[in-house]
């Protein structure tokens, strides 16, 4: 859908207040933007692959806000144009200046991405490389995977996918050291497929990956076909694994109703509405059949891990390796004590800064 975008300069005195104004009088999606830079603690909470830029804090900031038409774009205008008069009596608003363009809001937005993210080696011999800018000191050894779109996140450039992609290297080579085909990889969690692209350029013989948002699924395929890869060797699917909804079977209408109320069914409760989860997560079933994997990967977050470890054993192989990331070294022990709960033993703990991957096994 294209929507009419209203861009509002003013002051980051001002910014909360006129944001709040616009929500208050219907405005939809507001956006702010400023140069204000984050705290050493804001950077520690954030999860983002892709380096933020910023330009020098001169005070500015942009309110900007999504409306369907041209009549709601005359209405809002007017009104924010008040009420910034009447702010400016009690603090500084800024320029005041306010522009309209047209935006299809997910193309542009994935444009708009490839001006900050560029090649880079990641390992000795692993390279990413995304399909517009190629890498200068490739060696024909390199392994590349090709990124197109980075609609949902996950570029490679973070310490949680980076110590996902060694273990994931470590394992595949383990196991292609033992068996003359390459592993099974789950992949859950999958965002833009990195890991699970990752897998099969390291020897994995076939690859799931999984994700609740139809389109970080999406953004998956797009990667995967970018680096030639068919879907016998890899293929995505949407789906949730939490609230007992297994690949392939059917929630009960009490469950679906304990979910709606907010519970995943695992002690843990979730901001997320139904309307934001896939089929899976109300009872529709995956594209791909269910199966057991040798290796599992979940490079999320400990609060959706922990869950996780509850169910995850009925996708594993007997001798099965679990690998998660993204767990801050924080919640490590909280994580460690759910695997260990539910039947799995650490083989392997790494940390890079203050995350960390653990790397587990059921206990025989």
């Amino acid at each position: 859908m294209i929507w009419k975008k209203l861009t509002i300069e003013t002051s980051v005195e001002a910014v909360d207040l006129i944001s709040e104004f616009l929500n208050d009088n219907g405005a939809e999606g507001v956006l702010i933007e400023d140069n204000v830079p984050l705290t050493e603690e804001e950077l520690k909470e954030m999860f983002v692959d892709v380096p933020l830029m910023a330009d020098e804090d001169d005070g500015s900031a942009k309110v900007s806000c999504f409306l369907k038409s041209d009549e709601e774009v005359d209405r809002i205008k007017a009104l924010v144009l008040d009420e910034m008069n009447r702010l400016e009596e009690f603090l500084p608003v800024g320029s005041k200046n306010i522009m309209l363009t047209d935006t299809t809001d997910d193309t542009t937005w994935n444009d708009n991405w490839k001006q900050y993210y560029k090649p880079f080696r990641l390992y000795d011999n692993l390279v990413i490389e995304p399909v517009w800018s190629e890498y200068p000191d490739k060696k024909d050894t390199d392994k590349v995977i090709k990124i197109e779109s980075v609609m949902a996140f996950g570029t490679g450039t973070h310490e949680t996918t980076k110590l996902c992609l060694g273990q994931l290297e470590k394992y595949i080579g383990k196991y292609t050291d033992e068996n003359t085909e390459g592993p099974s990889v789950f992949d859950i969690g999958c965002g833009s497929g990195i890991l699970s692209i990752a897998a099969v350029v390291m020897g994995a013989g076939y690859v799931h990956g999984l994700d609740i948002d139809p389109q970080a699924v999406e953004s998956s395929k797009i990667n995967a076909e970018a680096n030639g890869l068919s879907e016998d060797r890899i293929d995505f699917s949407a789906g949730n694994l939490l609230s007992r909804n297994f690949i392939g079977e059917k929630m009960t209408d009490s469950e679906k109703e304990a979910y709606k109320n907010g519970s995943l069914g695992s002690g843990i409760s979730t901001p997320l509405t139904p309307a934001e989860m896939v089929d899976l997560s109300l009872g529709g079933e995956d594209s791909i059949p269910a199966r057991k994997y040798n290796i599992v990967v979940a490079n999320i977050l400990a609060d959706v891990i922990i869950p996780l470890s509850g169910v995850v054993r009925d996708y594993l192989e007997p001798d099965g390796i679990f690998i998660t990331s993204g767990i801050i070294d924080t919640r490590e022990k909280d994580v460690r004590t759910a695997l260990i709960d539910n039947g799995f033993d650490i083989l392997d703990v790494v940390h890079m800064n203050e995350w960390v991957s653990i790397v587990c096994k059921e206990k025989q």
